[in-house]
């Protein structure tokens, strides 16, 4: 533990003026469905082991695979989001290669004819105590495909075995590819959260990361980095790509310790190797997992069991009503972050960190609860969950009042607006009366 604390001190944040570093991303964001992309079966996160699988899921000889319409819809409004050009016509490919937890021996995806291309993000980039000023950076999308997850490998050190959750298998995921135009470790983390806005704004993904790689099967947003340095005006360097980061900071801690680690081979006279990685947050360092040498074939070929997959595109008509219309759902697009952070700064006069700081808290949930509605609906919620305090209240007991209005703060986290809660469980208790 004490070489890796000192290998891990002896890389400084990059300082040295004459390398440069390029990032690019990978991110797979497992899209909010109740069904797998292509079976009927549950997505549920708590389900036993091995419950929530199909025929299909388990590759069994036979079954064939049938298109969730909700996935391709929420691929289609994430790509509207982002200025992607969706494609009229996308396809399905199989990418083969053989893992315990693929039971059918290849992967769904669409590499070769994705659902949309191109596309762009803009996002501000701000961390307090690193960027004195906030500044704007926009990252270009070279791709957005709808493909399946894998199932869960279970290690059992002690008893030497492996086991296998199918679970996951057909999880339904969208693979947002970004072009490497990002300079370092804290771009890639305003990258991730901006777009995690995003995705939780249209309710395509809940965009769950907890950081913890023992629960990166509960993971909604996966990020895989490559990176590379090169010193100024000399070609590009050979790129490592580390997988599966679980937490917006980790992004940048990863990205950052993986370019001065680079910079540092370099310097020292030896030469980067073209490999996966993964970032050990307890350690914080990137670990070696399997070098690229020999490019792996993944052999791919057109899927057989699903024709192509057809859209009505802007300026297109079909009587075929089962088709997903994009123009119709451009019109169910919400505000995003972007507009948000505009009107605030327009109407309220704040500078660009508080505007930022703001927006980041309808992400982390700090915002205020005011929607009526949803008063309505916690305020009926502690009604019928607390009888005792119910039947006490009606009784003439009216101090229980303060209780009942302690239920909803503590089921809020003291997010709803006070004032509403008490006009609503008045109205609520009135009806209780006999």
């Amino acid at each position: 533990m004490v070489n890796q604390l000192q290998k891990m001190v002896k890389y400084p944040p990059l300082c040295r003026s004459n390398w440069e570093s390029v990032v690019g991303l990978e991110i797979h964001a497992q899209i909010s469905s109740v069904s797998k992309l292509f079976s009927g079966a549950g997505t549920q996160f708590s389900s036993p082991v091995n419950e929530s699988v199909s025929f299909f899921d388990a590759a069994i000889p036979g079954t064939l695979p049938v298109l969730n319409h909700r996935c391709v819809e929420a691929g289609i409004i994430t790509a509207l989001a982002l200025s992607c050009k969706i494609n009229s016509v996308s396809m399905f490919d199989r990418k083969h290669y053989f893992y315990a937890d693929l039971p059918a021996g290849y992967q769904i995806t669409q590499q070769r004819a994705p659902l949309a291309q191109g596309g762009q993000l803009q996002f501000q980039v701000f961390t307090p105590g690193i960027h004195k000023e906030p500044y704007s950076k926009t990252s270009h999308i070279h791709q957005l495909q709808l493909e399946q997850d894998s199932g869960r490998s279970l290690h059992d050190d002690v008893a030497h075995r492996t086991l296998i959750d199918l679970n996951r298998a057909g999880i339904p995921l969208m693979e947002i590819v970004f072009e490497p135009d990002l300079q370092d470790g804290e771009e890639a983390a305003a990258l991730v959260r901006e777009l995690s806005m995003i995705l939780e704004r249209l309710g395509t993904c809940s965009c769950k990361m907890d950081g913890n790689p023992v629960f990166q099967f509960l993971w909604a947003l996966r990020v895989d980095a490559n990176i590379s340095v090169h010193k100024k005006g000399s070609p590009l360097g050979v790129r490592t790509e580390v997988k599966n980061i679980g937490s917006v900071r980790a992004v940048a801690h990863a990205i950052q310790f993986e370019i001065d680690r680079q910079v540092d081979v370099l310097e020292s006279g030896g030469s980067v190797v073209n490999e996966t990685r993964l970032w050990d947050a307890q350690c914080r360092q990137t670990q070696p997992m399997r070098d690229k040498e020999e490019k792996q074939d993944y052999r791919f070929m057109p899927e057989p069991n699903l024709p192509p997959l057809r859209v009505v595109n802007d300026g297109e008509t079909s009587a075929d009503l089962s088709l997903v219309n994009v123009n119709e759902l451009k019109t169910q697009l919400p505000e995003l972050p972007a507009e948000t952070r505009r009107k605030l700064g327009e109407q309220f006069r704040l500078p660009a960190k508080s505007v930022i700081i703001l927006v980041i808290t309808e992400m982390n949930g700090w915002a205020q609860i005011t929607n009526p509605l949803e008063i309505k609906k916690i305020c009926e919620d502690v009604i019928v969950k607390n009888p005792d305090l119910v039947a006490k209240y009606l009784q003439g007991k009216t101090k229980i009042f303060k209780a009942l209005i302690g239920e909803v703060a503590k089921i809020t986290k003291q997010r709803a607006n006070m004032a509403l809660v008490t006009k609503e469980l008045e109205i609520q208790l009135k009806k209780q009366q006999p």
